[in-house]
């Protein structure tokens, strides 16, 4: 056990002091926790705040805490809301620029055990309404290879704005499925056309927010999370190309790489029962070789 070595006499001796603290423990874990105390003394030395804005600070940060529950991780929105996801993300995949991947935020409404669908099945499992969307994808490898066999996960809110497991009026796993490529790496399905929507606001990420007088909107956008073995696990986003919020996505997830080619169609649609103009969507994402790994899920 590690002992203190020197008594605090001035502030400029706190760091050092609690710093040479952090020196014992695994290697990974004296690296992180020797720079966030580095970073954090700096930050409380520049902006010196009050002590009363120093438990202000303290009590949001046990509001994100109070505020997650099985449907709803306050910790992840937060870090959406500041960036902090999106550049863990960028900073773990392609080559440090949103060209060269097409990762994308896991968000906080990924399940585990989304339901098995047939390439061409839908994923609307309760009335939802909106105008129909056939999408078609494609996995490749950085070389334009197709990859078979991979599982992907797919979900996306209703046009109400809200994602099946935050609205009483949506049947469980609406909107989400579970499909495999083919020999072609492709894999194709049915939904409705997404809409922009709000993140949640009622815990403390909304306050934050309100004070910054910032817009809480996401555009429009499918998730997909593709694994399989001899891969990395890829989290992607594709977004509706006209949305308003593009450039103004609260949680900073669009990329250019990421906007998808959502196109309007009035002619003979590829479903009988479609009323109306309807869309499709292309779009090919790419898998690098690698360890394949499942994320920890955000929701029980």
């Amino acid at each position: 056990m590690s002992e203190q070595k020197q008594l605090i006499d001035t502030q400029h001796s706190v760091t050092p002091v609690v710093l040479d603290a952090m020196q014992e423990g695994p290697e990974r874990l004296r690296v992180v926790m020797s720079a966030f105390v580095r970073h954090m003394h700096a930050f409380m030395r520049e902006v010196r705040p009050s002590e009363a804005e120093f438990d202000q600070g303290i009590q949001f940060l046990n509001a994100i805490g109070a505020a997650t529950s099985d449907t709803h991780n306050e910790g992840t929105i937060f870090a959406d809301i500041l960036g902090v996801s999106t550049l863990s993300c960028m900073l773990n995949n392609g080559d440090g620029g949103p060209t060269e991947s097409a990762a994308a935020l896991l968000g906080p409404f990924w399940r585990l055990n989304q339901p098995r669908t047939e390439n061409g099945g839908s994923i609307i499992r309760s009335p939802t309404p909106g105008p129909a969307l056939f999408a078609k994808c494609r996995i490749t490898d950085p070389q334009g290879n197709p990859i078979p066999g991979v599982d992907v996960d797919v979900w996306h809110a209703s046009t109400v704005g809200m994602y099946d497991i935050q609205d009483p009026g949506q049947a469980d796993m609406n909107l989400r499925g579970k499909f495999t490529t083919d020999a072609d790496g492709a894999f194709w399905f049915r939904s409705v056309r997404p809409v922009g929507y709000p993140i949640p606001t009622h815990g403390p990420s909304g306050v934050l927010l309100a004070a910054q007088n910032r817009l809480p909107m996401r555009p429009a956008h499918l998730h997909f999370l593709a694994f399989r073995e001899g891969y990395r696990t890829l989290i992607s986003q594709i977004f509706v190309s006209d949305d308003e919020n593009l450039a103004r996505d609260v949680t900073f997830g669009v990329t250019k790489y990421l906007i998808g080619q959502f196109e309007r169609h009035t002619d003979t649609p590829p479903a009988s029962d479609v009323v109306g103009p309807w869309y499709s969507m292309t779009h090919t994402l790419v898998m690098t070789p690698g360890h394949a790994e499942l994320p920890h899920p955000p929701i029980a």
